[in-house]
Parts: structure tokens; sequence; C-alpha cells
């Protein structure tokens, strides 16, 4: 008697399997055919990234090894056209090589560059800090106390890893400018940031 009843339990529930397959099979096919379509955009977009990097990172070395300071234009144009791409990774290397070799002499462009690396492009929160850091390095000879406090505040008033050396880059400002007082104020929140 229980094997007939086990028997009939699993013919049963082999049964209810297959009339569920049976009544949702428009569904089941809809759902897998959803599915697939996700798996395969997700593989696209990936591979069309990966593409997009490699073609970036191919500009941008064929720039810096064709670059001569006769043409400096055409190295320039390029530099600034990979900086506005926003890429995580040339874009900021591409600033960097501009700086590095003179290749732009107005301060006001390279503060624009400069911000579109920091407000467009989608950095990781301590790079971006390291960019803040050096456009404030960059601008600490002719920018004003205000100016340069103003730069480096998002920077000084968080728990970033460049903190000490926004303030070390202040207190040097301030040192540089025979104002020993406002110095040693920042030259102590760094002993006070390093204890911590």
């Amino acid at each position: 008697m229980d094997e007939e009843i086990t028997i009939i339990d699993s013919n049963t529930r082999n049964e209810k399997i297959k009339n569920f397959f049976i009544n949702n099979k428009k569904n089941l096919i809809i759902g897998f055919s959803i599915i697939i379509v996700l798996i395969i955009g997700y593989l696209s977009m990936k591979e069309m990234k990966e593409r997009s990097k490699i073609k970036l990172a191919n500009q941008f070395n064929i720039t810096t090894i064709d670059f001569k300071t006769e043409d400096k234009q055409k190295t320039i144009d390029q530099l600034i056209k990979l900086i506005n791409e926003n890429d995580t990774t040339y874009s900021p290397l591409a600033l960097y090589f501009l700086i590095d070799n003179n290749l732009i002499a107005n301060k006001d462009k390279i503060n624009i560059l400069f911000d579109e690396l920091i407000i467009k492009t989608n950095l990781d929160e301590e790079i971006k800090n390291l960019i803040i850091y050096k456009k404030a390095l960059f601008n600490s000879d002719f920018s004003s106390e205000n100016d340069l406090l103003r730069m480096l505040s998002p920077i000084i008033n968080s728990e970033s890893i460049w903190k000490s050396h926004s303030l070390y880059l202040i207190a040097e400002y301030f040192y540089s400018k025979n104002q020993k007082q406002k110095a040693k104020e920042f030259f102590n929140q760094i002993l006070g940031f390093t204890k911590c």
C-alpha cells in the first residue's frame, strides 16, 4: 500500500511539473530569451569598453612617442582630445605630459584641463584628490592664499591620504611668504593628523 502511494505521489509530482512547463512555456521562453540577451549585451559592452581603452592607449602612445618640439601644436591638440575623452587612465596621463613638457604656457588653460579631470572624469576618490593636490601644487607659485585654500579644502576637510600632503603644501606656501605663524599652524595640523 505504501509503495502504491509513493508511486502515485511521484506520478502526481511529475505531472504537476510537466503541466507547469506546458502552461508556462511562453513565459519561460521569454524569460530565458531576456536572460540570454542581457548576457550578450553585457559581454558586448565589456568588449567595446576594452576596445575603446586599447584605442586610447594607442593614441596616447603614438602621440607621446611621435612628440617633436618643432610640431608642438599637433601634440597639444591630440593630448587635449585625450583629456576630453575623460578616461580614468589616459586623460590624467595626457595632462601630465602637457605639464611636464611645458607644452601649454597659459596657466588658465591648464586649470581648465585640471577641472575637466576633476569634475567630468569618473575617477576613484583618492585619485581625484591626487589631481586636486597636483592642481594646487601647479598653482602654488602664482595663486593667492585664498585660492590655494579653496582648491585644497575638499582634501583638507576629508580623511584623504593626501590630507597631510595638502597641509604641508599650504604650510610651505605660508613659510615662503614669510608668514611663519600661519605656517606653524599648518605644520602642527600635520602633526595632529598623523598622530590619529
